[in-house]
């Protein structure tokens, strides 16, 4: 009886099962299992090499490129700055009245009686006349032999009104020469005011006691009899009256365009006009304007006009004054000026 080899023995664990699951599924013999095999082995080691053969990253280290931007930042700051400096240097040298006074300031001197012969072109300057009017008074003076009158330092070619009604007081000369003066032209040259009212000449002399009146009540006639108040500033004064609704405050005068620069001639208007106690104002219905009835108001202007409207439109009426302070355009001083002429019925 023939001797039979026992079989190979099979090595432990699932390898043979997994080779043999391979062979049958795909139909391979064991020369093309071994190449398939090996060719996966061959693509999982393409898929891995660039992971594993991949350069290390370089570290960035940004304090020498910042070094660099702050040198060139330092360097064009440097550049900016030269460029402004020479830039003023020479609108300086071009322009030199328009950034700064050519001639030296004079120290102001509190006002007192003074000899208007006695006073040099420095005297004037220190009481509050222009340099070029200081000198040309000085100029006046001396060739017509000193000043016998206060019309006559009036008539100097250039001298403010403003400034000569606050110095005339201090002037030690009389009001007019006697016998000189040129005849009141209120007869031979009438005018009629904006309500038909006849005006005094354009020479007539303003009344020494003047009695206070209603600010608000006042045309340009009654206006025109404080000095310094000639028929444009009257004329500008009512139709600021008109805009407001009326002046509830006689501070609201230093608001009237030509009184800004002319404090002497608000504190004249402060002293011969009052507001009627309990004056009404004529309101500003926040509610029930319309744009063009909100804006043409000193306080409001357009673009609040347009804010007021539109936040009618998404929140209702307004219920009170105060929530106009919602309104982040109107500023709080603003709002100060506007609320005693709003109305919310």
């Amino acid at each position: 009886m023939p001797v039979t080899s026992p079989p190979p023995a099979r090595p432990p664990g699932n390898r043979w099962s997994v080779w043999r699951w391979v062979r049958r599924y795909f139909g391979f013999s064991r020369a093309e299992t071994r190449g398939f095999v090996l060719l996966l082995l061959v693509a999982l080691a393409i898929a891995v090499a660039p992971l594993l053969l991949r350069p290390t990253d370089p570290a960035y280290l940004p304090a020498a490129d910042q070094r660099q931007l702050d040198a060139w930042g330092q360097d064009l700051t440097a550049r900016l700055d030269s460029n402004r400096v020479a830039h003023d240097r020479a609108y300086a040298a071009r322009y030199p009245a328009r950034g700064a006074s050519r001639y030296p300031a004079v120290p102001q001197v509190r006002l007192a009686p003074f000899d208007s012969n006695a006073l040099t072109a420095e005297g004037w300057e220190a009481r509050g006349v222009p340099h070029f009017v200081a000198g040309r008074i000085v100029n006046y003076g001396q060739k017509a032999g000193g000043f016998r009158a206060k019309s006559q330092v009036q008539r100097i070619y250039g001298l403010p009104d403003s400034v000569y009604q606050r110095l005339a007081p201090f002037m030690q000369l009389p009001e007019a020469l006697p016998g000189r003066e040129r005849p009141d032209y209120a007869a031979s040259r009438p005018s009629f005011g904006d309500n038909g009212a006849r005006l005094p000449g354009r020479f007539a002399r303003k009344p020494a006691h003047l009695q206070p009146f209603d600010l608000n009540l006042a045309d340009t006639t009654q206006l025109m009899q404080i000095r310094g108040i000639g028929r444009g500033r009257a004329k500008w004064i009512v139709r600021r009256r008109d805009e407001l609704g009326g002046y509830l405050v006689e501070n609201q005068l230093a608001e009237v365009y030509v009184l800004q620069d002319a404090p002497d001639l608000v504190d004249s208007l402060r002293k011969y006009t009052f507001v009627a106690p309990g004056f009404a104002p004529r309101p500003v219905h926040v509610n029930s304007a319309s744009f063009d009835e909100l804006w043409p108001h000193p306080y409001v202007g357009k673009p609040l006009a347009r804010l007021i409207v539109a936040y009618r439109k998404q929140h209702g009426p307004f219920a009170t004054p105060d929530d106009l302070r919602q309104l982040k355009l109107l500023k709080e001083e603003n709002f100060v000026k506007l609320r005693p002429y709003v109305r919310c019925d």
